[in-house]
């Protein structure tokens, strides 16, 4: 346990008879939750973690080769799951920590009790009938330009990613968050993020989920919420006031509602 505490910076709160364990997205790392938070410390355990790469967790452990898919980033969180979570373990993941979660999910659907998915986008691809919201031509001018101009990439990006125009505050911390990201596993993380796949996963994921989906993404727009919850078995979908795609930050009152009301459904 030591080991996945230094490895992922594990951090644990709050109390209570069951485990809320939280998974950023791309570019972040579990700072992004502390607003979120304090909806649930006073009734559920509350995990905490970073990504290998990401934030305070251990660079050492991070290889291009090992983390070369998502799947790499689902053990990680099971493992967390498996080690810190008591009673009913909900796994909440936002955007392509999403995916995360959802793929830790069906991996162990017996270790998690629900699943909750921010923003969340199976494939970012238009692929034939299925629509991702982006071209080839589009992923690869993103991914090229990241790779050019990071620091350039990250002012650009940030305001497009959250949104709130009228709240430049939130997208200026968005884009010192990826500024804090290490630049190579940054560039490394976003063609896995990107270029990921996950659409044949979600039939076979065995746990009650919630899909959040949020007013004019621009990242993970309506029609892709729409498709998670059709292919997922157990899916509800709620579509909330909050715009852009992280609105764990932008409207977490809104956002603790909905995971309130779900969990207390079960």
């Amino acid at each position: 346990m030591a080991s996945l505490v230094s490895r992922n910076a594990v951090t644990v709160a709050g109390s209570g008879q069951d485990t809320i364990i939280f998974a950023h997205g791309f570019g972040c790392d579990q700072s992004v939750w502390r607003q979120l938070v304090p909806f649930f410390e006073t009734s559920r355990r509350i995990v905490c973690f970073d990504h290998v790469g990401s934030g305070m967790s251990d660079i050492t452990a991070y290889t291009k080769a090992h983390y070369a898919t998502l799947d790499s980033y689902a053990n990680d969180t099971l493992e967390i799951a498996q080690a810190f979570g008591v009673g009913a373990v909900t796994l909440v993941g936002h955007s392509v920590g999403a995916m995360i979660a959802m793929l830790a999910a069906a991996k162990a659907p017996t270790s998690v009790a629900n699943l909750v998915m921010i923003a969340p986008s199976p494939c970012y691809l238009n692929d034939g009938d299925y629509r991702g919201g982006f071209s080839r031509t589009d992923i690869d001018q993103l991914l090229e330009y990241l790779e050019a101009n990071y620091v350039g990439w990250s002012a650009t990006y940030a305001p497009v990613i959250m949104g709130n125009p009228e709240r430049p505050e939130l997208a200026a911390e968005l884009g010192q968050s990826f500024c804090r990201m290490d630049p190579e596993i940054a560039k490394d993380f976003a063609q896995v993020t990107f270029l990921s796949d996950c659409r044949a996963v979600l039939p076979s994921v065995g746990v009650r989920s919630l899909a959040l989906q949020c007013s004019n993404d621009a990242i993970a727009p309506a029609f892709v919420g729409d498709y998670v919850a059709r292919t997922m078995p157990d899916c509800r979908l709620e579509t909330l006031r909050a715009t852009g795609h992280c609105p764990h930050q932008s409207a977490p009152d809104e956002v603790a509602a909905h995971i309130r009301a779900f969990l207390a459904r079960s």
